[in-house]
């Protein structure tokens, strides 16, 4: 049993363990807060209860990242987290600085090793050529990330005094937006394609907010497009699962953890697989109505997949997939992805990554509903307000771009200005607003008229007055300058 002591303002958890010579031994694993303590405390004394505690021993970089992943890691992190991590740790940590001794690491040594990953290769993971030669900034501040929280652990399990990456200098990374086409170039490429396959991903990924995983990893149960139910306008589909493509060694050591069906390996000497998984987070877990468009086009894709099972019989292997091979394999992202190069390529249509119809599609969403994100997160399944958030400057800037037109429109291009410049008498431009606080002129119009129903002899004292009040308002004071330069 383990026990938690308070000491100041930290938390320790105390637990008995057998060394190798058998002899038994007291430890101390310190946490921030009480919560943490809790956490780790329960996880000892189960895994005391099953045999399959690791007591925490590390020397080196290597051996805490081990560590780390095998108490941390593999308790918490989802099969893409897991995998994408060990990559860094293999590719860039363990080659560089895994041979350090924990007591040896410094700041300073940590700054270097970090300026020092810019100049280091990419590596070619799962088969995927990297996007640049080079490390990015990003992968940098990825692999920063990843230290940062182990060496976190460190500290909590007294392997380490302080955490030497807290202040780190990191690479300056340039945040750049996704490129993301306009409607008008989706219906263009949609006219020109000629792939039905291709043309469905493209219409469900927009109109759905679907990952590209989510979208190959749909199945006909999770999908309602019967006749009543498209009438009806609640034709919908139901993400619960994505198809990936994961490491064997990673799928063992998380023992299938939220996979739902490994499919058959198409090559024996293949080092990953090809698997249905649960999704990363809960709220990707979601129900998506379909437009009455979309939805026909599933019907007739549900009757070429049933014409293909005729056609093939034995030979075809029924997976339940929407997107789904002649043979019944399921079709991988790669083959989608070369598939919209060369739609682009052959048409001339400015280059974007799958992805970016995600991106479109909130977007587009956003812009329909008024900026409704709440609605908006339940289709897309964002964690998140502030990851919609994110996307949603895609609009801001679009809509700032709208009121300078706007405005020029409604002041600049205003008649009542062209008719002061032919010297007639100009009324002022009314702006379009339901908040007359937020017209300058809104006063002063109504002034205008109560001044209308005075006798016609006061009318020049009080007029005078009225220029006067006017001029008294710096803003309307502005206005009139400006106007003036026009005559």
């Amino acid at each position: 049993m383990a026990s938690i002591v308070k000491r100041k303002n930290r938390y320790s958890v105390v637990y008995t363990y057998t060394d190798e010579s058998g002899a038994k031994r007291q430890k101390w694993e310190t946490f921030a807060t009480n919560a943490e303590a809790k956490k780790r405390k329960k996880q000892i004394e189960f895994e005391q209860d099953t045999g399959t505690f690791i007591l925490p021993t590390a020397k080196t970089v290597s051996d805490l990242l081990e560590e780390y992943m095998s108490i941390y890691g593999v308790n918490t992190w989802a099969m893409s987290t897991y995998e994408a991590r060990r990559s860094l740790i293999f590719n860039y940590i363990n080659p560089l600085i895994g041979d350090l001794k924990l007591d040896d690491i410094t700041p300073r040594t940590m700054d270097k090793f970090y300026q020092s990953l810019l100049t280091v290769k990419a590596k070619v993971v799962n088969n995927r050529k990297p996007n640049n030669e080079y490390l990015t900034a990003h992968t940098v501040r990825e692999i920063h990330k990843l230290l940062r929280n182990a060496f976190n652990q460190g500290v909590k399990w007294e392997l380490m005094s302080r955490n030497p990456v807290l202040n780190a200098t990191l690479p300056k990374e340039e945040h750049k937006q996704r490129e993301i086409w306009t409607a008008e170039t989706l219906f263009k490429a949609l006219e020109v394609c000629d792939d039905d396959v291709l043309a469905l991903a493209l219409n469900l990924a927009f109109s759905c907010s679907l990952r590209i995983g989510e979208l190959l990893g749909l199945t006909w149960d999770c999908i309602d497009i019967s006749e009543s139910s498209i009438k009806a306008g609640n034709a919908y589909i139901f993400v619960n699962k994505e198809l990936q493509r994961v490491n064997r060694d990673a799928l063992e050591q998380l023992s299938e953890k939220g996979v739902i069906l490994k499919f058959p390996p198409a090559l024996s000497s293949t080092h990953t697989a090809l698997v249905l998984k649960e999704p990363k987070t809960k709220t990707s877990v979601r129900k998506i109505f379909l437009p009455k468009t979309v939805a026909e086009m599933l019907v007739k894709r549900y009757e070429e997949v049933e014409n293909l099972k005729e056609l093939f019989g034995d030979e075809y292997t029924d997976y339940n997939l929407v997107f789904a091979s002649s043979c019944g394999r399921p079709i991988e992202g790669q083959v989608i992805n070369r598939a919209l190069k060369k739609l682009i390529d052959d048409n001339d249509l400015p280059p974007v990554v799958f992805h970016s119809f995600r991106h479109s599609s909130i977007t587009y969403k956003l812009k329909l509903n008024g900026g409704d994100m709440k609605s908006v997160q339940g289709d897309s399944g964002h964690a998140r307000m502030d990851m919609v958030a994110d996307v949603y400057s895609h609009i801001i800037d679009e809509d700032r771009r709208y009121n300078a037109q706007k405005f020029e429109e409604q002041f600049y291009n205003a008649k009542g200005l062209k008719n002061a410049e032919e010297g007639k008498t100009a009324p002022m431009p009314k702006f379009e607003t339901s908040v007359e606080l937020l017209d300058p002129m809104a006063e002063v119009q109504k002034e205008s008229e109560v001044e209308k129903e005075k006798p016609a002899e006061n009318s020049t004292d009080e007029n005078a007055a009225l220029l006067t009040k006017l001029l008294s308002n710096p803003e309307t004071a502005a206005l009139l300058k400006a106007l003036a330069k026009t005559i």
